[in-house]
């Protein structure tokens, strides 16, 4: 579903440019991640990333008649969980391919919430927050979708391979490894899955500082 952007920046849909203009910039300066420390920063990273996607879109002529447009197309989510979780899914990947990953990831955890036992779409959430990697809250996001999307299809050897990346990100080294060796068993041998197991050797074997144990 697409974000109704003037939802987020709080104004009419006739707002007039210098009051949407206005309206981002005391969000802005309310939101600024700078202004905020521990869990409540990640959450103003997002939400900051947001409005000033919002801004972007509502401030450009062109991209504000194709996203009112949007808006006037938007219809009905069918009732049907399964039908449900393919039409998130689909806008998920439509946004993912447009690298808008905040609208990305809140489609896959839609199709997650309406389809808990679709592999596919905790796949997809997991890959997204991943893209985050710098973000602490995103990257745990990841680790516990591909975890899901690992159990529910155990055999899938692209879902181990992902599941190996992300658990090295967040450093649990051990189960990377596992995990790698999973998608091993279960694919056909992969040199990038065996270099990966040789880079977590190596950094296994380093001690404090980066020197050798």
């Amino acid at each position: 579903m697409a974000i109704d952007f003037y939802a987020v920046l709080a104004v009419a849909k006739t707002a007039t440019d210098d009051q949407i203009r206005q309206r981002f910039r005391q969000l802005a300066r309310e939101r600024h991640p700078d202004r905020f420390t521990g869990e409540e920063k990640q959450a103003a990273e997002l939400k900051f990333q947001e409005i000033t996607q919002a801004f972007n879109v509502l401030s450009d002529p062109e991209l504000r008649r194709q996203h009112d447009m949007a808006l006037e197309r938007r219809q009905e989510v069918p009732s049907d969980p399964k039908v449900v979780a393919r039409v998130y899914l689909q806008r998920g990947v439509r946004a993912y391919k447009e690298k808008n990953l905040v609208e990305a990831a809140d489609n896959f955890d839609r199709a997650t919430n309406a389809d808990p036992s679709s592999a596919q779409a905790w796949y997809n959430l997991a890959l997204t927050c991943s893209q985050n990697s710098h973000n602490p809250t995103w990257l745990a996001r990841a680790a516990a979708a591909i975890d899901r999307a690992c159990e529910l299809e155990p055999m899938n050897p692209g879902y181990w391979k992902v599941a190996g990346r992300i658990l090295a990100l967040c450093g649990h080294a051990e189960r990377a490894v596992a995990a790698y060796r999973k998608a091993i068993d279960w694919g056909e041998d992969d040199p990038a899955i065996h270099r990966a197991l040789e880079d977590l050797s190596r950094s296994q074997r380093r001690g404090p500082f980066g020197k050798p144990n």
